[in-house]
């Protein structure tokens, strides 16, 4: 049976309640059909005519008569059913006018007027397999709302071809609005939906005329002067309604869709939060995935929120609330009572000034996520302090109507948040969230502070809210500031790898570094805010602090962003939290890894701290790795530092593909592959190592060549890898034509090796390596280390190696990427005595021999999820025989302890280069 989603089944059962009459014998069998109740069964009982209906497990359902309420039959049932074995999921009762239910599992009841069950349709969706808890986890009523105006924008375009995307965007922002003010008080109840409904007819032909004339009207601020039907509608301001209507057409489909949106959606439960960044995808997409561009939840945008600004905020208010407590409770006069009474009263006035003062700009804001989440909690905070304010004027025996004439505004104004946005649809979805906001915040208000009385129309402006490129803009012409003025930059702006932007987007990052850097070509998007961000510090007051891809905290983008940034600014790190996954609202969760990097002028005097999952520890200072360490970053070196054998890519064959294959008989007939045993070697590069493949290639030396041409089948490959060279347009390829048996570059020595592969999963907590025979060939871009010793290969397979690559080594889109200059050759070790040595060559093989007993690839066994306890327990072992060479007495309890001590190894070892 295929389940329906939840918008279909709010639509069915609209249809149903349109009909004239509902048939009392009917109604339950047509009700449930909508639900995943096989169709035999209401068949059957529809056909036996059973007025009431149980079917076991899932319902009792009375039809009410002789007077009863709905209500009192479901409580009869409850009871005549208590103790039986088998207990219904659902009690429906319904007189054909009112309707109760009760969830006999959750406890939870519904008592409507029969005509709104179809907007409380999810009360049921148990029936269909999905438990209330995993629904609203889901955030049902923004998905709803994105749901249906996402099949509404599709069905507009398609009978509106001479329209454009930015008519049809305006127009969602509009009704999105009205719905919403008709469904929570900014408007009469359902003045637009009843509007529509009356006045148009069902085709939905002479809808656009009363849609122009509503819009119009709503502009207009002397109400007498509009026509009759209008003057209920209420002045709204705020430039929504400001421009002309677009002419658009209209039809019975999509005249009913909007009906719909308005009828059975709960627009009190809708999270502007949430919405802006579902409704963004209505028509944006496929252009939101291109600009790489992640949604934000509401737990992650508090990370990022509450060090840069929230807490120390909050902070000053939860001491003047103790000192207020304390002071009550003090054996002191009444005068000196109240004498310290009106001190706090200052206090609390005074934070609340500064509070209104505060700027707040996210110059990549999107939807308005960032900007949203902050205008609230700004708003909670507020809300407490005057909630402890009014209680203080209590105890001082002030009058009331001093209480009351503070709260009748709120002190935070919209006009203290700034964003700019390329995308004009949500640059308005930004604006428009804000307005619901602040409209959510005022009734929160409302209820906390009984005097308060918000002005709900007309709209003010909300915020400061630009369309335009962020990296073109003047910051400072967005959001004029003075040097001293407290303002505050968040943000998660667009994450773009060096290698997808577009030749326009590498201009502009070339343009923000012009002063500072010359090669910006490894650099991603991202960085040309951090840089902008670390330009917007220097002899301010600003902070700041944005979501980032950990890819600019790793790699040789580390190194080239963050020299840049501490060499040639005044800014500096003052809070980060290292590497996590962020996951998101959205309807396809982005799940990206990434860091949060809080940035400051380096006058700064306030701690700096660092955060992981469990909580934050103040350092000393923080450096490009997001760790408590030297500021320093790690650059290539052609020689390992440690003085370690030489590593070395592998084999390249530059051949087309004609000297490598899958099987042996690709080469030469099975039955004589012995004769040709001395040409023909295993090849191996990551992907075979990781998942025991097998490939061969041909590996001729000038001796062999007569053998190897002899073969009919080994000739006509080599003779295709010359003609290959021979076209290249590369005149080193077209010099080695002249001996197309050989590789294009071999570094392969005679000797047994240790095998790295370039690319390992993130899935992996070690990067499997191995010890590999002489006659193994090794393919490029993969690392071998010959004739090396056996506890070298337990050194690297370390956790502190791995450490290391994943700092310093950066990645390949998720993966880790192994690098012989950027890894190997830097990193750090100490001298280790001959018993270390041993030590580590013993759990190794131990290591070696655990693969082997287990079985299984090593992409199975080296799974994080999966990985088998005795070879995880075998690796933690070689952990410790390792770390206690970096640091004997103390044992490491995170990476980032291992990377501070590793760094500051580096420093040390690379201070004379």
């Amino acid at each position: 049976m295929v389940r329906r989603p939840i918008t279909e089944i709010e639509n069915g059962l609209q249809e149903l309640f349109e009909k004239e009459i509902v048939i009392p014998g009917e109604f339950i069998y047509n009700f449930l059909a909508w639900y995943d109740i096989p169709k035999s069964t209401l068949t059957r009982a529809k056909n036996e005519k059973e007025i009431n209906l149980k079917i076991k497990n899932k319902i009792h359902y009375e039809l009410v008569k002789n007077g009863a309420t709905p209500v009192s039959v479901v409580t009869k049932i409850e009871q005549e059913i208590k103790g039986n074995r088998s207990q219904p999921r659902f009690i429906i009762a319904t007189n054909i006018v009112d309707f109760a239910a009760k969830d006999t599992k959750t406890q939870n009841t519904l008592t409507i007027p029969l005509i709104e069950l179809p907007a409380k349709a999810d009360f049921f969706l148990p029936l269909n397999g999905i438990e209330k808890v995993e629904y609203e986890k889901e955030n049902p009523a923004d998905r709803k709302a994105a749901d249906r105006f996402t099949k509404l924008y599709d069905t507009l375009i398609k009978i509106n071809e001479e329209a454009t995307e930015k008519d049809f965007n305006e127009f969602l922002i509009r009704l999105l609005f009205l719905l919403f003010a008709e469904d929570t008080n900014i408007m009469p109840k359902s003045i637009f939906t009843n509007a529509i409904k009356t006045r148009t007819a069902v085709d939905g032909s002479d809808m656009n005329g009363i849609i122009s004339d509503i819009f119009k009207s709503l502009d207009v601020l002397t109400r007498n002067s509009e026509k009759e039907w209008l003057r209920a509608f209420p002045y709204v301001n705020g430039k929504l309604f400001s421009k002309a209507h677009v002419n658009l057409k209209f039809n019975a489909v999509t005249r009913k869709m909007i009906l719909e949106a308005g009828e059975l959606l709960d627009w009190n439960e809708i999270n502007p939060d949430i919405l802006g960044s579902m409704i963004q995808t209505v028509a944006n997409a496929e252009q939101r995935a291109v600009t790489g561009m992640h949604y934000t939840s509401v737990e992650n945008i508090k990370k990022l929120i509450k060090p840069l600004f929230l807490d120390d905020l909050t902070m000053i208010y939860d001491e003047i609330a103790v000192k207020i407590s304390e002071n009550e409770d003090k054996e002191i006069t009444e005068k000196s009572k109240q004498e310290n009474r009106r001190t706090y009263e200052e206090k609390l006035e005074a934070l609340i000034e500064r509070i209104s003062k505060i700027k707040f700009f996210d110059p990549a804001c999107g939807s308005g996520n960032f900007l949203i989440i902050t205008y609230k909690e700004i708003r909670r905070l507020e809300i407490n302090i005057l909630k402890t304010l009014g209680d203080l004027r209590i105890k001082k025996k002030e009058e009331h109507a001093k209480q009351g004439n503070m709260l009748k505004t709120s002190a935070i104004s919209l006009n203290k948040f700034y964003g700019i946005e390329l995308d004009d649809f949500a640059h308005e979805v930004a604006r428009l969230s804000l307005w619901i906001a602040e409209h959510q915040m005022n009734v929160e208000m409302t209820e906390t502070l009984a005097d308060y009385q918000p002005n709900l129309l007309p709209l003010k402006d909300a915020g400061h809210i630009i369309q335009g490129n962020s990296l073109r803009i003047d910051w400072n012409e967005a959001v004029p500031h003075t040097a001293d003025e407290e303002l505050y930059i968040m943000g998660n702006p667009p994450y773009i790898g060096a290698r997808k932007m577009d030749s326009n987007q590498k201009r502009e990052i070339a343009k923000v570094f012009e002063s500072y850097l010359l090669k910006t070509g490894d650099l991603d998007y991202i960085s040309g805010w951090f840089m902008k961000i670390a330009i917007s510090v220097e002899n301010t007051n600003i902070k700041a602090a944005i979501v980032s891809t950990n890819s600019v905290v790793q790699g040789s983008q580390a190194s080239l962003l963050w020299n840049t940034i501490f060499n040639k600014t005044e800014a500096e790190i003052n809070f980060a939290y290292s590497s996590f996954k962020w996951g998101n609202s959205a309807k396809h969760n982005a799940g990206v890894t990434v860091v949060i990097v809080g940035i400051v002028n380096n006058k700064y005097k306030g701690n700096k701290v660092l955060f992981d999952t469990i909580g934050g520890k103040i350092v000393k200072q923080i450096n490009a790795y997001l760790v408590d360490g030297p500021l320093i970053t790690v650059k290539k070196s052609t020689s390992q530092i440690s003085n370690l054998p030489e590593m070395l890519s592998g084999d390249m064959p530059n051949d087309g593909g004609n000297l490598i294959a899958d099987r042996i008989d690709e080469f030469v007939d099975i039955f004589e592959s012995k004769k040709y045993s001395s040409i023909i070697k295993e090849f191996i590069g990551s992907r075979e190592f990781l998942n025991d493949k097998k490939r061969y290639t041909l590996w001729i030396s000038e001796n062999d060549l007569e053998l190897a041409i002899s073969n009919t089948k080994i000739k006509n490959r080599i003779d295709r890898v010359r003609k290959l060279r021979e076209n290249s347009s590369r005149k080193v390829t077209r010099e080695m034509s002249d001996t197309p048996y050989r590789f294009g570059e071999i570094r392969h020595k005679n000797f047994d090796y240790i095998f790295i592969p370039q690319v390992s999963s993130e899935n992996r907590d070690y990067v499997p390596m191995g010890i590999l025979d002489k006659n193994v060939i090794t393919a490029s871009p993969n690392f071998a280390i010959y004739d090396a010793p056996i506890w070298l290969l337990g050194l690297l397979e370390s956790r502190m190696h791995m450490t290391w690559l994943r700092a310093v080594g950066g990645k390949l889109k998720t993966d880790y990427r192994y690098s012989a200059g950027l890894v190997y050759n830097t990193f750090p070790v100490p001298e280790l005595s001959t018993q270390r040595k041993n030590q580590m060559e013993n759990q190794i093989f131990e290591i070696l021999d655990l693969r082997e007993e287990i079985g299984g690839t090593l992409a199975e066994l080296y799974n994080n999820k999966t990985m088998p306890k005795r070879l995880r327990e075998a690796h933690e072992a070689l952990d410790r025989i390792v770390e206690r060479a970096y640091r004997r007495d103390t044992p490491f309890v995170s990476d980032e302890e291992r990377l501070s001590v590793l760094l500051n190894m580096y420093q040390e070892m690379t201070k004379d280069d």
